[in-house]
Parts: C-alpha cells; sequence; structure tokens
C-alpha cells in the first residue's frame, strides 16, 4: 500500500509529550511514521508552551520536518473586554496569525500532502490558506468539543460578572465550532461521546479515534514499590484540573485526613498556581512539574481526578491506568473511557461518594491494587496504539 503524506498543523508542540494534548498529538504522528507513513509538523510556539527549537532531538527533527512559528497567546484585558462587543470567539481569535499562515503557505506550496490534519478546533482560522494552496483533505482531530469546557465552567459559576463574561465566551465558539465543522473532510473525535456531538452538527465523516498507548512503555512496578498515597497530575494551567484540586481540598480533604490521619496526597503538574505551592496543609504534598511524570505516577497507589468541566478524554487518568493504578473519578473525569464502574474504576461525583472511594481502598488495599490490574487490561484492549493508527489510516483512505 502507498505511503502516505500527511501534514500536522499543531496548536502547541507535541515535542515534548509532557501534559494531554503533546501526547495525544505526538503518538499519532509517532504512530503514523512508525506504519511507514511520511509526516511534516508545523506547530505554534507560545510562552504558555515553549519550546526551545534546538532542544529538540534531531531524530525527531529529520522525521518530522517540525517548524515552529511564535505567537502571542497571553490574555490580554483590553482586547478581552472589547470582544465583548463581538460575535467573534476570543479563543480563536487569539491563534490567528499572519506570520504563522506565511509559513504554512511556504510549506504548502513547497509540498503535496494526501491528508492536512488540524489539531484542534482554533487551527481552524487556516482553512481558507490550506484550500487555495492544498489539494489534500483537510481534516479536524478533536481534542475536545470546545465550547463544552467553558459552558461547564459558566453553568458552575456564581458570581454574576465572571458569568456574563463566561456566557458570551462560551456562545461565541459554540457558535464557531458548530459554523466551521462542515468545512472539514472529516471529523476525528477522541471520544464516542464527542462523535455523537459531531455527527448531530455536521454532514461529514466522523471516526473516534482514542488516545493509543504503546504497553510496552508503561512498565508495571510491585505493590510493594509504591507508597499507599493519594495522587493527581496534569497541568495547573488548564482551569478544569485546577478547578477540580481547589473543590477536592476544601470539600474532601478535611474529611479523609480527619479519617485517615497517615494518608498523603501528592500533587504533580507544570505551572502550579502560587496559591497551591503556598499551601500549608497537613499530609498535602506539593511538587510541581516533576521530572519523569510516569516515574512519579509508578510510586503512588490511587489516582484522583475530580474533574467537573471540560470534554474529551483526560490523557492522564490513561496513562495512570496503563501504569496500574486504581482511579477513582467524576463522570466528566471519566469520558471517554471504556469503564466498567467498580472494575477498572471508581467513580465519585460528590464528596460524599470521593469520601466513600478513598475510604474503600484504605481500608482494602487489596481492592486497589485488584482495580489497577483490571484498569491495565482495559488499556491494553481498548487503547493499544497500534490498533489506533490501522484505524486512523483506514479513515484516511476511505475520504481519499
Amino acid at each position: 500500500m502507498v505511503p502516505l503524506k500527511i501534514l500536522f498543523i499543531c496548536n502547541k508542540s507535541p515535542w515534548p509529550a509532557i501534559e494531554g494534548g503533546p501526547m495525544a498529538m505526538n503518538n499519532l504522528i509517532e504512530g503514523l511514521i512508525a506504519a511507514g507513513n511520511q509526516v511534516k509538523v508545523i506547530a505554534v510556539d507560545s510562552a504558555k508552551y515553549h519550546v526551545e527549537a534546538e532542544d529538540i532531538p534531531d531524530d525527531y527533527r529529520k522525521k518530522t520536518g517540525i517548524e515552529f512559528v511564535h505567537l502571542d497567546l497571553s490574555v490580554k484585558p483590553v482586547p478581552a473586554m472589547l470582544n465583548l462587543f463581538s460575535k467573534e470567539s476570543y479563543h480563536v481569535r487569539r491563534f490567528v496569525s499572519i506570520d504563522f499562515e506565511a509559513k504554512l503557505i511556504e510549506i504548502l506550496q513547497k509540498e503535496q500532502f494526501d491528508i492536512v490534519q488540524l489539531e484542534t478546533l482554533f487551527m481552524a482560522p487556516y482553512l481558507d490558506a490550506i484550500r487555495k494552496y492544498s489539494s489534500g483533505k483537510i481534516v479536524l482531530r478533536s481534542h475536545n468539543i470546545e465550547h463544552l469546557i467553558w459552558k461547564r465552567i459558566f453553568l458552575k459559576s456564581r458570581n454574576p460578572v465572571k458569568r456574563f463574561y463566561l456566557k458570551h465566551l462560551f456562545s461565541t465558539l459554540e457558535r464557531y465550532e458548530k459554523g466551521v465543522l462542515n468545512r472539514f473532510d472529516g471529523i476525528l473525535p477522541i471520544t464516542e461521546k464527542d462523535a455523537t456531538f459531531f455527527k448531530n452538527h455536521c454532514k461529514k465523516p466522523v471516526k473516534t479515534i482514542p488516545f493509543g498507548v504503546n504497553p510496552e512503555d508503561y512498565p508495571l512496578r510491585g505493590n510493594e514499590q509504591q507508597e499507599f498515597a493519594l495522587f493527581h497530575i496534569g497541568a495547573m494551567n488548564w482551569m478544569p484540573n485546577e478547578e477540580g484540586i481547589r473543590w477536592f481540598l476544601k470539600e474532601v480533604w478535611p474529611d479523609v485526613r480527619a479519617k485517615f490521619p497517615l494518608l498523603k496526597l501528592y500533587l504533580a503538574g507544570r505551572v502550579m498556581p502560587r496559591w497551591l505551592l503556598n499551601l500549608k496543609e497537613k499530609n498535602v504534598v506539593v511538587l510541581g512539574e516533576v521530572p519523569d511524570a510516569r516515574a512519579f505516577i509508578l510510586s503512588k497507589t490511587i489516582s484522583i481526578a475530580p474533574l467537573f468541566s471540560g470534554s474529551g478524554v483526560r490523557i492522564k487518568i490513561i496513562e495512570s491506568m496503563s501504569l496500574g493504578k486504581a482511579v477513582i473519578s467524576t463522570s466528566t473525569g471519566a469520558e471517554g473511557i471504556e469503564y466498567t464502574e467498580g472494575k477498572d474504576i471508581l467513580l465519585a461525583d460528590s464528596a460524599e461518594d470521593f469520601i466513600a472511594a478513598i475510604t474503600r481502598l484504605y481500608e482494602n488495599p487489596h481492592q486497589a491494587f485488584k482495580l489497577g490490574e483490571n484498569a491495565r487490561k482495559l488499556m491494553e484492549a481498548k487503547h493499544d496504539n497500534r490498533k489506533i493508527i490501522e484505524y486512523l489510516e483506514a479513515f484516511y483512505r476511505k475520504i481519499l
């Protein structure tokens, strides 16, 4: 079969793959290359996720031809407020760049691609340039239903001023998201639940491509080699993560600490907010960014994911399950995972539920270890990256 030539247009660098979005992009990129296809990458560089080009390994640069264009994605108060008088999505507008479009056109004029894949909705402003300079099929890889994240934050907010602004943000983003879908040749959501949304709002082919793992990259560790403790890992500049941990520390942790005074909670992740770094809470260890996320996950027993907003799949939950960890998550956090509740994950949508789940596993450690074993088996069955790449290639060839 003739190899495919694919251009990835990324909203941030897929390397290093140390947080959810880059990991999701990189697993497809590496998987497609391993399957014999040619991949080229152009990515946004920003202060929020900055990568020095010279730090990227030579072999990665060679096989991806990765190029960067710097964008200032910082939220500017005046433009943000003026956007209230516009029907344009402020989230999308921040990704519009003359320099990025010029570099993209330069690439498209040099090379022809079978597939041009836009990673996240935020790269959709470049659709016109792609259509003009490429005959390839254009695919949207959707990591989330973007407006739904902000809608859920709006619904939980009680501040009237904040609610007013959040409603504008999610409404304009929703209008843009629904309005642009039929301009693609295909949609690749990350969960079946997201796929239902896209099928209801566009007439283009939709194929669920979940987050994949290579099981050999996720070695297990004996139960005696891990501390029986709770942990959370995730980028803390992503609002749903910070929102969830704030809630957990306020609503759940005081009761858990009183009930189990020896149990510890470890918090790890990039861009840890100041209020957490300054936290003086007994048995809560705030680590910030850890040098090796998998080593950190392997060293603990129970992952908590108190997520109440966001959509798509939580990749750090997938990683934790792949490493054989027991996971306690909200229903929102567990979206996109084909779990059996009580067998390979525990669901908790209230403070009482979280306390009960933690109590169950703390008082019965063998249940925690069994939950982790079942989680690993589920990941091997449903999230093997090699199988996922086969599904992806078949979808590409179908729309071609």
